[in-house]
C-alpha cells in the first residue's frame, strides 16, 4: 500500500501498558472537560462523534460560529486540561517538528460512529504535521488527495497505531468510514478514542 507523500502509519506505536496508560490519562481529562456532541455550521445537525480537548487551545464547532480553536470548553466555560505527557512525548518522538502540539483534539466513536473525508485546515501553522493516535475498536480510515475528487484509499487502524500527515500530505483529505465493533479489549464499553495532536499558531 503506497500512501501519500507525507503520511505516515506506525502500526502498534503503542504497546498494551502504554494504551492502557493513555486511556487513564484521558479519563482524567474527561473528567475535567466532559465529552460534548458537536455540530455543523450552517445546519446545526450533530455529528455522530462526541468530542473534547487538552491544551492551551481546543477545537470546536458549533451552527452559529463554525470551526475554530478557544481557549475554553464550550459548555463548561473553563480553560481545557493539559495534553497529557505521554501524547507530548509521542510528538516529539514522531512528529519532526521543533515546536510543541498546542491542541490534542479528543474524538470518542461509538460502533456506529463514522467520519466523512475533511481536511484539517482551521490551523494558522500548516507546516505543523497532525499526529493521530487510536485506541480501542479498529476502525477503516480513508485517505485521499488534496482534492475532495482526488481518488482514495483505505485502510485499517488499530489500537496503539499513529498516523501523521505531514509534509505534501498536510492537508490530504480523510475520514472514517466505519467502526469495528469487538476488535479491541482496551476500552470496557467498547467504541473507539481518536487523539489527534495539532500545533494552532506559527
Amino acid at each position: 500500500m503506497q500512501l501519500p507523500n507525507g503520511i505516515r502509519h506506525l502500526p502498534g506505536y503503542l504497546d498494551r501498558p502504554a494504551q492502557e496508560a493513555l486511556v487513564e490519562a484521558i479519563r482524567a481529562v474527561v473528567a475535567d472537560a466532559p465529552l460534548f456532541t458537536p455540530v455543523m455550521p450552517g445546519t446545526g445537525k450533530e455529528m455522530s462523534v462526541r468530542m473534547t480537548n487538552c491544551g492551551s487551545l481546543g477545537w470546536v464547532t458549533d451552527k452559529q460560529r463554525g470551526y475554530r480553536y478557544q481557549p475554553t470548553h464550550p459548555v463548561t466555560g473553563r480553560p481545557w486540561p493539559a495534553i497529557p505527557s505521554q501524547l507530548l512525548d509521542f510528538w516529539r518522538d514522531v512528529a519532526g517538528y521543533e515546536k510543541p502540539p498546542e491542541a490534542c483534539l479528543v474524538n470518542f466513536y461509538s460502533d456506529d460512529a463514522r467520519m466523512g473525508l475533511h481536511q484539517d485546515r482551521d490551523e494558522q501553522d500548516l507546516k505543523a504535521p497532525v499526529l493521530s493516535v487510536s485506541l480501542g475498536n479498529t476502525c477503516l480510515f480513508r485517505v485521499g488527495g488534496l482534492s475532495r475528487k482526488d481518488r482514495t484509499l483505505s485502510f485499517k487502524l488499530a489500537s496503539g497505531d499513529i498516523v501523521v500527515l505531514g509534509g505534501e500530505g498536510r492537508l490530504c483529505f480523510h475520514g472514517v468510514d466505519r467502526i469495528y465493533p469487538a476488535t479491541s479489549t482496551l476500552l470496557k464499553s467498547g467504541g473507539r478514542i481518536n487523539l489527534t495532536l495539532r500545533r494552532v499558531q506559527p
